[in-house]
């Protein structure tokens, strides 16, 4: 107090406060708990003017009546329906939207797609034990941003299934009769069944194994699509498969080619 040339009953004010917001912190499992600005008027008592607060999500089991409060209309709708499907969503500026499972590769797969010259349209970690129906409403939320030109899954199925993934993924599409390109790249439990299923749908979504080559792949498209929006043009991604000599399918060797 008196490094802040506060007066005795300064100091014991500014004192009460930090010990109320200490306090505060702990009973109510906050985040967050910040006062800015901290006034105080011509007679020495002190007013906060502002505060924000931010509590964990997964005490809400132990603050029922302060997880009440909480005013929806206040957030992105996105995040909102979001928090619905315990999905951890968090929008923004780019145009390459990100389905990742954990928080360390959704954080590497925006990297990733910066480095090829892209920009992400959000955060998005559907965590380890997300169900087909999860899957279909994070597609919804991602689906739903209108800067969306392209659509990166990246999923590495420890926890999470991959074949479970393809399922939420094909319902998704079918459902919203997707226009958005899909680049998936799976890999993990489940992977062929995975892909067996992702082929078997017929639906215009573009399967790669290397995660490089699918974030690369993710912006090339994205930059198309947007291409054709600045000429007033439909694309229409169309599939190809190079054709082995003994007649099989390179599964490998997958290209998108585009019609406008």
């Amino acid at each position: 107090a008196d490094k802040l040339g506060l007066e005795e009953k300064g100091g014991k004010a500014i004192a009460e406060i930090i010990i109320d917001l200490y306090k505060l912190f702990i009973e109510k499992d906050a985040l967050l708990l910040e006062i800015n600005p901290l006034v105080e008027d011509i007679c020495g008592d002190y007013y906060a003017l502002d505060c924000k607060c931010n509590f964990d999500d997964s005490a809400e089991f132990r603050q029922k009546e302060l997880f009440e409060l909480r005013d929806w209309t206040q957030k992105d709708p996105r995040e909102s329906q979001a928090e619905k499907f315990n999905l951890n969503y968090i929008p923004l500026d780019g145009n390459i939207a990100c389905m990742v499972n954990g928080a360390g590769l959704a954080m590497a797969t925006m990297d990733i797609i910066k480095l090829n010259g892209g920009e992400p349209a959000n955060f998005l970690d559907v965590g380890g034990g997300a169900s087909a129906e999860t899957v279909k409403e994070a597609f919804k939320i991602i689906s739903s941003d209108p800067k969306v030109d392209a659509i990166f899954v990246n999923i590495f199925g420890g926890i999470m299934r991959c074949d479970v993934i393809a399922e939420g993924i094909i319902k998704a599409a079918k459902e919203l009769d997707l226009k958005i390109p899909v680049v998936s790249r799976l890999q993990g439990t489940k992977v062929e069944e995975a892909r067996k299923l992702i082929q078997d749908a017929q639906l215009k979504i573009i399967p790669m194994d290397d995660m490089s080559e699918a974030a690369e792949t993710s912006v090339k498209v994205a930059k198309m699509v947007q291409l054709a929006r600045s000429m007033n043009l439909d694309i229409n991604i169309t599939l190809k498969t190079d054709k082995k000599e003994n007649g099989g399918c390179d599964k490998n060797r997958s290209r998108c080619f585009t019609k406008c």
